[in-house]
């Protein structure tokens, strides 16, 4: 079966006129001779007037009770979009998370897709219908609804595309595309044709919000690409691939983000255990660590830093603070006016002098790193939040990326 799953934001299916537009784009998909799955998000700013209502009634609504709530948005949108498709004459059914046989953990608010039983999903498309799969939700075995977090709607697509065996995953949104940097702050910046997965997996996990990095993993665990496209036009967007079938470039991209906070274990006497014991405190209570740097011992003591998410800043203090007594710690001390900023790119790793380039251009700024963190196609450094703007200027300039070129691979 020749299936395309396709994935609408909330902004695509805002208002009525949009939701009749990605109707009109599913079935001009269809008439291809495309089996269509299209996984829907809540209709802008649904979400967060769901939020709203539940401050209204407590400050500490329940997990649980909060995925009930959130998981109603999606099923407005994937109704209203079914009968939209059913109203040109074509059939179309919606379906919720449980009903898609999209099955996650229990962990309520930030769930992982443990398995997708697609039997329900292909009985419907055996029928000729358009399957309308409720983004952002999903079932736990005990028959608890859960919602994905921050980037579920992507993830249920990428996953979906990969049970089914799709021939693409297309993920429709209100850009072009996956750019050099953020065109609002460099006009100039460049709309990539092309990108590989562990590019664009690093571009989303420091600051780009164009994909959920959770969604292009699963995608290239499988090898499905992933077509990001405006929902607004025809454009051609940005293929995610194989970085085998592409040309290598040094730097693909540079991002920032403002989302982050240090918090700094200060005093710690240099033994075993002692980071065992911290992470296992912060991890039972679900809070991410995206940096750990450890000072060298002096006078038998160590200073931890650790960079988390900004909401969960407060969170990690508490827990830390907790802990400090048995950790026989000096103090504890928060920071959260910082940002990330990275450079990006499949050469960074075998192209001598990129990280010195970095530096040398974030020093001409006088602008101070506090914390550096790599990977094979990473260099990231931490900086104060107020000069994100300039230094994303100043890297993207450093590296040219402006004229940037990338095509396929020749073989």
């Amino acid at each position: 079966m020749n299936i395309i799953v396709q994935k609408y934001g909330g902004t695509s299916v805002g208002n009525i006129p949009k939701i009749k537009s990605v109707a009109d784009r599913i079935l001009k998909a269809k008439s291809s001779g495309a089996a269509m799955v299209v996984v829907v998000s809540a209709m802008g700013h649904t979400t967060d007037r769901l939020v709203n209502l539940a401050r209204a009634i407590t400050r500490k609504p329940s997990r649980r009770e909060m995925d009930m709530l959130l998981s109603t948005g999606e099923q407005i949108s994937i109704a209203l979009l079914s009968l939209a498709i059913q109203e040109r004459g074509a059939k179309a059914i919606s379906l919720t998370g449980l009903q898609s046989g999209i099955v996650t953990d229990a962990n309520y608010s930030m769930a992982k897709i443990k398995s997708v039983k697609t039997d329900s999903i292909v009985s419907q498309l055996e029928k000729d219908h358009v399957v309308i799969v409720a983004g952002f939700q999903g079932v736990s075995n005990g028959f608890e609804i859960t919602t994905l977090g921050r980037g579920g709607s992507d993830t249920t697509a990428s996953a979906l595309a990969v049970a089914l065996q799709a021939r693409c995953c297309e993920i429709y949104t209100d850009v072009e595309g996956v750019y050099t940097t953020d065109p609002n702050l460099v006009p100039e910046a460049k709309k990539l044709h092309y990108i590989s997965y562990e590019e664009m997996v690093e571009l989303a996990g420091a600051g780009a919000q164009v994909l959920h990095p959770r969604s292009v993993e699963i995608a290239m665990k499988f090898g499905v690409p992933i077509a990001v496209r405006p929902s607004y036009s025809d454009a051609p967007g940005t293929v995610v691939m194989e970085a085998a079938k592409l040309e290598n470039v040094v730097i693909t991209g540079v991002t920032g983000n403002k989302n982050i906070a240090k918090v700094a274990i200060r005093g710690i006497p240099d033994r075993p255990g002692v980071a065992a014991q911290i992470f296992s405190a912060l991890g039972s209570q679900g809070i991410n660590i995206r940096l750990i740097i450890q000072s060298i011992a002096a006078d038998g003591l160590n200073d931890i830093s650790l960079v988390v998410s900004r909401e969960f800043v407060k969170q990690a203090a508490e827990v830390l603070e907790g802990q400090r007594r048995s950790l026989k710690a000096k103090e504890i001390v928060c920071h959260d006016k910082l940002a990330e900023v990275s450079i990006v790119g499949s050469g960074i790793a075998s192209t001598p002098g990129v990280a010195a380039r970095m530096f040398k251009i974030l020093a001409k700024q006088k602008i101070n790193i506090d914390l550096i963190s790599s990977s094979e196609v990473r260099i990231t450094c931490v900086i104060d939040e107020k000069r994100t703007p300039e230094a994303i200027r100043a890297l993207h300039q450093e590296f040219r990326l402006e004229k940037l070129q990338r095509g396929l691979a020749r073989k």
